[in-house]
């Protein structure tokens, strides 16, 4: 049963990125050949005035054909013949119907969870090192560490896991204002609970927290600013080394994780909580890396597009489409083979 709603929520959701092209288009009374929900052999299709609807077999994706790689189509309503800030908003409008569509999901989720908790200091344990007017004191809230932005409790050892030398330049709010505590030392030490040695920063968050509609709201907001910035965090991890290829999943490993959450989960309520609580990070996934300014991708059609317009102010000329086009079709090859490595280590972790 997760098998079959993580492959329906993974063509969802590139459906849904699709559909954001395709209303952006009508929008403009850009020219939409085809929309299709689902790839492969259809299933139904129906002929509008002049765009052809369809829902096909494979809940793998969908597709808005609007023939932008013609370059010399003397349809005025083509998209290549749009100005191109209509062209770049066209181009925009699937990632942001992705990151809507995570957004939209986290309001239904986050509202209802207890796991959202405010970054607000509540207490210290016995012998804390980190007290004090010029330290941390009871009530804080943590604002930023190391110039990023805490959301929430959560992200404060996550934050403080990636620095260096366990020094920090923090931000907290103190009485309505900003205190900053430059250079400030911050390691965890050995605590005893309950007999047990544990390695701790000594200070803890209040968990029992009364929320209201708003807060609910604005805690959402902030999960979906959380996301792109764990996206953004992964990518330099992987520029950097820090993890590699084998640590990428692509669709075989979304729908492998969202099943092992699904059979993990406590009960049939939880495992959908948890499932459509990854689905909306892979929605907003997936909104950042198609504007990554990578040829075949949105973001690499938007770089170009900007670059082509200011060539065309300067130099008067139009900018041959054909030479774009080479471009994007090396990106392609080169993102599907990238995609079959990723499919070929996903099934390899699979059997381990």
């Amino acid at each position: 049963m997760y098998i079959v709603l993580a492959i329906l929520i993974f063509g969802f959701l590139i459906a849904t990125h699709e559909l954001g092209h395709f209303l952006a288009a009508k929008m403009f009374g850009v020219k939409v050949e085809e929309f299709s929900v689902g790839m492969g052999p259809a299933l139904l299709k129906k002929q509008g005035e002049e765009t052809l609807y369809a829902l096909r077999a494979l809940p793998i994706g969908g597709y808005c054909a609007m023939n932008e790689d013609e370059g010399d189509s003397d349809d005025p309503r083509a998209f290549v013949n749009q100005k191109w800030w209509k062209r770049l908003i066209i181009l925009v409008a699937g990632a942001f119907m992705n990151f809507l569509t995570g957004f939209i999901v986290l309001l239904f989720i986050v509202p209802r969870s207890q796991n959202f908790i405010a970054p607000t200091i509540s207490g210290f344990f016995d012998g804390c090192p980190y007290v004090g007017e010029d330290k941390l004191m009871d009530g804080d809230t943590f604002y930023e560490i190391d110039g990023h932005r805490v959301f929430f409790s959560s992200n404060v050892p996550m934050l403080l896991s990636r620095g260096n030398d366990d020094v920090y330049d923090i931000v907290v709010i103190r009485d309505g204002e900003k205190v900053e505590l430059r250079d400030f030392e911050l390691k965890a030490v050995e605590y005893t609970l309950n007999g047990k040695t544990v390695m701790k920063y000594g200070f803890v968050f209040d968990v029992g927290q009364n929320r209201t509609f708003w807060d609910g709201i604005r805690n959402s907001w902030y999960c979906a600013q959380d996301f792109v910035r764990m996206v953004w965090m992964g990518l330099s991890d992987l520029i950097s080394g820090a993890v590699g290829l084998r640590d990428l999943s692509g669709p075989v490993g979304i729908v492998g994780m969202i099943n092992e959450v699904g059979e993990t989960s406590e009960s049939v309520s939880s495992a959908f909580f948890s499932i459509f609580y990854l689905a909306a990070f892979i929605a907003i996934n997936l909104a950042v890396m198609n504007l990554l300014p990578i040829p075949a991708l949105d973001g690499g059609r938007v770089l170009f597009l900007v670059v082509t317009a200011i060539v065309e102010r300067i130099s008067k000329k139009k900018f041959d489409p054909k030479y774009e086009a080479y471009i994007h079709a090396g990106g392609l090859v080169l993102l599907l083979g990238l995609m079959a490595v990723v499919m070929v280590s996903d099934i390899m972790k699979l059997f381990d």
